[in-house]
């Protein structure tokens, strides 16, 4: 599922104008990516939980030369379940 069928879906769903909806999704986008920036997680009971985990700096290949480099430590955003929608999966 894209965006434009995610926003139809929500429309539909909700009972709402698609512009609402695709407004309303791009919301939610906005605070959740605003949120991690600040290094808070943002939890959705049943759902999951978004937040900010340090990757360590390491050593790489380069597949090409094969020669090492070095990766620099970062930050990247993850997404764990919530056990409701773990069991809704399967």
């Amino acid at each position: 599922m894209n965006k434009s069928e995610l926003i139809e879906a929500i429309a539909a769903s909700a009972d709402i104008p698609k512009a609402a909806a695709s407004r309303a999704l791009d919301a939610m986008v906005e605070t959740v990516t605003d949120s991690l920036k600040k290094g808070d997680s943002v939890s959705l009971v049943g759902f999951g939980t978004f937040q900010v985990k340090e990757r360590a700096a390491r050593t790489g290949r380069n597949p090409q030369t094969g020669q090492p480099i070095e990766i620099s430590a970062a930050k990247v955003p993850s997404f764990k379940a919530g056990k409701a929608l773990k069991d809704s999966v399967n």
